[in-house]
């Protein structure tokens, strides 16, 4: 509902981060992993068009910790976007596009808060540093969200996201409350620009959701004031935490209420945790050239008055677990867009190959040339795994299909593989239809297309031609599970 309007979401899985891009509006749209391009997202200079921020209200960005960012110039141009809705590529681009990242948080929250060495920012990649997170107008605490559940349905009436959808369109393109806000609000000294913008667009947004025909009394307007203050100490926290100087050391953010009273806003989750509150400042050179020494922190205690066990061992186990957690294969379940591009059969398919001795793989449509081609690539995939021994192919035909040519180049395919100590055996059902990859380790693929789910080149001497990663996708579904 607000142009440009940023911010971050990370929490547990199952609340509907993903889901809400993806299903609620059609002027929304959901970058389901795979890299972020400077042509996609902003301008293809090639073709002299607009990229994605161009023709969506909102883009999303599903498994932020997933981003890979191979042009450095991507994130410059991300930066300047995200800063005032305008950036230089060859042409003069002004757009009213959001940018929305949300992902998972797997440690524990409280553990991050109290420790001296990560903060909330964690899953996030490299690329997406300082400068971009002081842009979030917000970090919404997904922890706090409940997952979904049956029990959090309603037998009563409501508006069908349809209506919604348009209604919250027509807020983002027709209506402006941020100078509303800007009469009204008072802050506190230690708000500064970002910080004061951010909040600012976060309460206008408030107002045209929850007073579309009017203004809110002083109670409501403050209680919006509030929660976006909450959310802005938090993106400011955690960049104070990162910072080994004192640049976002003014986390105290404050509003003046209608009485003149000042409210310092704390966020819930970090309002006693002093290595949030109060960071150590390691590495820091003093006048003489010697290194400050980190100030002794006081072990915190709960209301109960019981001290908190110290959280470094324990956190430093957890980051190890979870990275053991990474590097096994996990059961996913996402859309690859029309469009998108970072989708391969080895991205998609190898992590789950390891161990696995023999792949069958059901596949009606192994019969034209080019269905021919990614066949052979997604071979050539099993053969870099280094265990597989045997490929499995069961394919469909038609009355339309020249079988001699199939089974000869089966054939040379099939001899290939042999000459690498891979047995292939290819059976032929006519009446087949679904599409599955079996993994003798207990992994399954289900993927909507099989392996044709790319688009063809406009040009065979185009970027993508050639390596998958590159390639456009079709839509399809992709489901993958491990049977018990």
């Amino acid at each position: 509902m607000e142009s440009n309007y940023n911010y971050i979401e990370l929490g547990p899985r199952g609340t509907g981060k993903s889901y809400f891009f993806s299903e609620f509006s059609p002027y929304a749209t959901l970058i389901s992993g795979g890299q972020a391009t400077k042509a996609t997202l902003f301008y293809n200079n090639a073709r002299r068009k607009v990229g994605l921020v161009g023709y969506w209200d909102t883009v999303a960005f599903d498994e932020v910790g997933g981003i890979k960012v191979r042009d450095p110039d991507t994130i410059q141009i991300m930066k300047d976007f995200m800063a005032n809705g305008r950036f230089s590529r060859g042409a003069e681009v002004i757009a009213d596009a959001s940018l929305s990242f949300v992902g998972n948080i797997d440690l524990s929250v409280k553990q991050v808060v109290n420790s001296t060495e990560y903060d909330l920012f964690q899953p996030l990649p490299s690329e997406l540093d300082l400068a971009i997170m002081d842009r979030f107008a917000a970090y919404i605490p997904g922890w706090e969200m409940p997952k979904n559940s049956s029990e959090f349905l309603t037998n009563r009436y409501g508006f069908i996201t349809d209506y919604l959808a348009e209604a919250f369109h027509y807020q983002f393109k027709h209506t402006n409350r941020y100078e509303e806000v800007s009469r009204r609000i008072r802050l506190g000294t230690a708000v500064e620009g970002r910080d004061e913008k951010g909040i600012k667009k976060t309460v206008a947004a408030f107002l045209k959701i929850l007073h579309p025909d009017g203004g809110a009394t002083d109670e409501e307007f403050e209680e919006y004031v509030a929660y976006a203050i909450e959310c802005r100490r938090r993106v400011k926290e955690q960049m104070n935490k990162r910072k080994p100087d004192d640049e976002f050391a003014r986390i105290g953010l404050s509003y003046f209420t209608a009485s003149g009273e000042e409210i310092v806003v704390f966020c819930p989750e970090s309002k006693g945790a002093i290595a949030t509150q109060q960071p150590a400042r390691r590495g820091l050179i003093g006048e003489e050239g010697e290194s400050l020494p980190a100030p002794e922190i006081t072990p915190l205690h709960t209301v109960s008055g019981d001290p908190v066990i110290p959280l470094k061992p324990v956190l430093d186990a957890a980051l190890a677990g979870d990275e053991a957690s990474r590097a096994e294969p996990r059961e996913q379940h996402f859309t690859i867009l029309y469009g998108d591009v970072g989708h391969s059969y080895e991205t998609i398919i190898g992590p789950y190959l390891t161990g696995a001795k023999e792949v069958t793989i059901e596949d009606p449509y192994i019969r034209l040339p080019h269905q021919l081609h990614n066949f052979v690539r997604f071979c050539e995939i099993c053969l870099k795994s280094g265990t597989i021994k045997a490929i499995n192919l069961m394919t469909g035909y038609d009355d339309k299909t020249q079988l001699a040519d199939i089974s000869a180049k089966l054939e040379d395919l099939k001899q290939s593989l042999l000459e690498s100590d891979v047995v292939l055996d290819v059976k032929l059902n006519p009446n087949m239809h679904d599409r599955e990859i079996r993994l003798d380790n207990g992994w399954t693929i289900k993927i909507g297309r099989g392996l044709d789910f790319y688009q063809r080149p406009a040009s065979w001497f185009e970027i993508g031609a050639h390596d998958l990663s590159l390639r456009k996708c079709l839509e399809t579904k992709v489901d993958i599970f491990r049977l018990a």
